[in-house]
């Protein structure tokens, strides 16, 4: 079987005609299609195929993807070519986010056209009679689209935290009478979903990275709901189910596949794509050549191009948009860490040296993303243009991460400090770094330093309860900016209610 993500190409055509939609919008075709479709098992597979689709877009109507959350920390600013140059950005770098301004309705179109695919294909997988769809194969389905749902949901509950919920697909009378639910509904339903499909025999440990890479497994909704049970603060579960997907720190875990690389730069190389650190990956492609127009049928990795210096001629790197230029103090903090050159692209030196030009743009400072900047050894040469078409992947989830993520969770709940402490210290070694003690600021700072400029910071500072004072200078306010706004298009003739302080 091919890679997931490249038969989403062949099936887009039938279901893209909601990928535009609003999530208060109901597609004729799309209820038409879920009424008449799905009669063998290629049926089936592909409405599967449909709802992993929005785990790849980068956005709807602009470009909402981890580069806003990099700009909103305290890693980067804003970038671009001015102050009104990439909305998005500027929206989170200083804060002016509102109903009307920001990316937070890209966001929300995308997890909740998730939600409704996934929610399609579970009610049609168990109320329909698909000949010739194996036992075990419908099993793997459902338990796939259940931890899909379950990301869609998590990822809207942590940005809105106050939102529509349902599970089954729903009608164009009902959906404007939808109200929002308790965080606690939506995250008891992440919960079930993932035990469910964990539980679920026919879903594989892991899969064959060259022909399955992307498709859900075992050891992706282990560390999900490890990662949700962290975000829910329930500290004893979060580190035991985080322990199965960790196992032995700093060796493989042949139960689902996962070891640290040993080489750190190697996480981000296009040459590594789905490596034994990666957990959760969304693979993007340039073989689909994709052009200009709608950013949800790009299927390149947007963000490579948004990291890029503007109007660069040179070695190493290739033009783009002079998205989120490292902070300074961000750069001096990491500059004697072994990390530095993964992480951060100085494209002055290359200036300096003769070797490079670019045009400064807003905020510049000379120092820009590396991990998923657009390099001129991968640059896309065929098909459609190449801002658009680089074939790198985004890893949302990685072993480094749950590592953390455990060790955290060990502290928090009074667990093995000594464990901790092998987890957290297995992180440092990798790069060469001398063992610490096992505390949650040691953590804290080696989250910073590790998964630095890859979209995490932002949410560790909320969930710290730290976003408040480290992130004051750029505008941040408590009580408000935790969250995002309901995005204003979603708000007409709704029973929806804003979000406090917007």
């Amino acid at each position: 079987m091919k890679n997931i993500y490249v038969l989403i190409l062949a099936t887009f055509m039938l279901f893209g005609a909601a990928c535009n939609k609003s999530f208060l919008e109901v597609d004729p075709k799309a209820l038409q299609i879920e009424e008449n479709y799905y009669k063998n098992p290629q049926e089936a597979f592909n409405g599967l195929v449909a709802a992993y689709d929005p785990l790849s877009w980068e956005g709807v109507s602009q470009y909402a993807n981890f580069v806003v959350f990099v700009a909103g920390a305290d890693e980067c600013y804003s970038g671009g070519g001015s102050s009104s140059d990439l909305p998005y950005l500027q929206a989170l770098n200083n804060y002016s986010i509102s109903p009307g301004i920001g990316p937070q309705l890209d966001f929300w179109k995308m997890y909740f056209v998730g939600v409704a695919r996934s929610n399609t294909i579970i009610n049609i997988l168990n109320n329909k009679e698909i000949s010739g769809l194996a036992g075990e194969v419908k099993a793997r389905y459902i338990a796939e689209a259940k931890i899909l749902r379950a990301y869609y949901y998590f990822s809207l509950v942590r940005l809105f935290r106050n939102i529509p919920f349902y599970t089954e697909p729903v009608t164009s009378e009902e959906i404007y009478n939808l109200e929002q639910v308790d965080p606690a509904t939506v995250y008891a339903q992440v919960e079930k979903d993932l035990t469910e499909a964990i539980a679920e025999g026919s879903l594989p440990d892991k899969v064959d990275a060259a022909t399955e890479g992307g498709r859900m497994t075992r050891g992706i909704a282990k560390a999900l709901l490890g990662k949700v049970y962290l975000y829910e603060e329930k500290w004893p579960a979060a580190a035991s189910v985080l322990a199965e997907v960790n196992g032995t720190p700093g060796s493989a875990n042949d139960t689902y596949g996962y070891k640290l690389l040993d080489n750190f730069a190697d996480i981000f190389n296009p040459e590594h794509l789905h490596s034994s650190e990666s957990i959760l990956e969304f693979n993007h492609t340039a073989t689909a050549s994709s052009g200009w127009g709608n950013t949800s049928k790009v299927e390149g990795l947007i963000a490579t191009t948004m990291l890029g210096p503007r109007s660069y001629k040179g070695s190493v790197y290739v033009f783009g948009w002079g998205g989120c230029p490292i902070i300074p103090e961000f750069s001096q903090l990491m500059y004697s860490d072994p990390r530095y050159q993964a992480t951060i692209a100085d494209v002055d030196s290359l200036v300096g040296l003769g070797e490079a030009t670019y045009a400064p743009g807003y905020l510049n400072t000379g120092k820009f993303v590396r991990k998923y900047a657009p390099l001129l050894a991968y640059r896309p040469t065929t098909g459609g243009p190449p801002p658009l078409n680089y074939p790198q992947n985004y890893i949302e989830i990685r072993l480094a991460d749950t590592y953390l993520m455990e060790a955290e969770a060990l502290l928090e709940s009074g667990g093995s400090a000594t464990r901790a402490g092998q987890l957290l210290n297995a992180v440092r070694a990798r790069v060469g770094l001398p063992a610490v003690a096992a505390t949650l600021e040691n953590i804290y700072l080696e989250r910073r330093k590790e998964l630095a400029t890859e979209g995490h910071r932002w949410f560790d500072l909320v969930r710290w309860g730290q976003a408040a004072t480290v992130l004051a200078y750029k505008g941040f306010t408590a009580g408000k900016n935790e969250i995002f706004p309901i995005p204003l298009a979603e708000m007409n003739n709704t029973k929806l209610v804003q979000n406090p302080g917007y």
